[in-house]
């Protein structure tokens, strides 16, 4: 498997724009932190811009105050980010004009199947682990069934695309994640859907994230195409998981991060990144520490792997 750790930007010369957009279940934790700091990293040393976004479209999961707080923790670490904040919860008409011209085009399709109906009538597992959706709607609604979502039609082939750091990725959108929600019943827009619109609105060209959103990105790229926008590169960086193997989240109860941990968080969250970096870094003023680590940031140090306990690297 090649590992490339350039940036592929269409056009020159293009000014790099990356972003991180953590969802505001809860506090910042370490894996979200370690995420930040890759992201941060690649843009600065890019020389390109870095944006901030809350990706709070999940309103049922998200937890009144978590946005202001993770702001703060971010400026108490040194990010700096560029421009204005951006809010999922503010730009619902955006996602309903693209979901508009995903009907016109034919590309979705009312869905008025039950979470019980799909259990009932599906046995394969989708690449996220839940049910993949049988396909019952797609030729059309039963007589007397009313829709309670809009699913996306997938198509049964591949689509490959090349990661920065996991390599060549494959996918068979049909079979491996089936015919994904974009609207769903209780009227939410679907992440997959927020983000591709979001992304292009913003210009992002350079995605790095979590390797938990890898088997998102071949849906994301196919809906990229039928909306017409452009393809950013992506980067998926291991995530951190917990001394049992689960990944670091509100569910698992992680902890959240203090921006007191200063530079020897910071450089707990580099060496997860395999970055090696001096003893003197560990305790430097924040200034400082960020000046050495956006000259000597490599993406090819970063290891290709799914999950990482951080007690292996502390």
């Amino acid at each position: 498997m090649s590992h490339d750790s350039s940036v592929s930007l269409a056009g020159a010369p293009a000014t790099y724009r990356g972003r991180f957009a953590p969802s505001p279940t809860g506090p910042l934790h370490f894996g979200s932190l370690v995420a930040a700091v890759g992201s941060y990293l690649d843009a600065r040393a890019h020389g390109g811009q870095w944006l901030l976004r809350i990706e709070d479209i999940d309103a049922p999961r998200t937890m009144a105050g978590a946005s202001d707080a993770i702001l703060r923790t971010l400026a108490g670490f040194g990010f700096e980010w560029d421009g204005e904040v951006l809010v999922q919860s503010r730009r619902l008409d955006l996602y309903h004009a693209a979901l508009v011209r995903l009907q016109l085009d034919g590309e979705v399709y009312p869905c008025a199947c039950s979470r019980r109906e799909i259990v009932a009538a599906s046995s394969s597992r989708s690449v996220d682990g839940g049910l993949l959706y049988p396909g019952t709607c797609r030729a059309g609604l039963a007589a007397g069934k009313a829709a309670r979502a809009w699913r996306l039609r997938l198509p049964d082939q591949e689509l490959r695309f090349v990661d920065r750091i996991q390599g060549e990725v494959r996918q068979n959108l049909q079979r491996e994640v089936g015919d994904v929600v974009l609207l769903r019943a209780d009227g939410q827009y679907a992440y997959q859907l927020a983000v591709v619109v979001d992304d292009a609105a913003q210009g992002v060209n350079a995605v790095v994230r979590g390797v938990d959103l890898l088997d998102s990105t071949a849906r994301q790229i196919w809906l990229q195409r039928r909306l017409g926008l452009p393809t950013p590169s992506y980067a998926h960086l291991p995530v951190v998981v917990n001394a049992v193997g689960e990944k670091l989240s509100k569910q698992t109860q992680a902890p959240a991060v203090a921006s007191s941990g200063g530079s020897a968080l910071l450089a707990r969250a580099l060496r997860f990144l395999g970055q090696p970096l001096p003893a003197e870094m560990h305790g430097a003023p924040l200034a400082e520490f960020w000046r050495w680590a956006i000259a000597n940031w490599s993406m090819a140090r970063v290891p290709a792997l799914r999950a990482v306990f951080p007690g292996d690297v502390a």
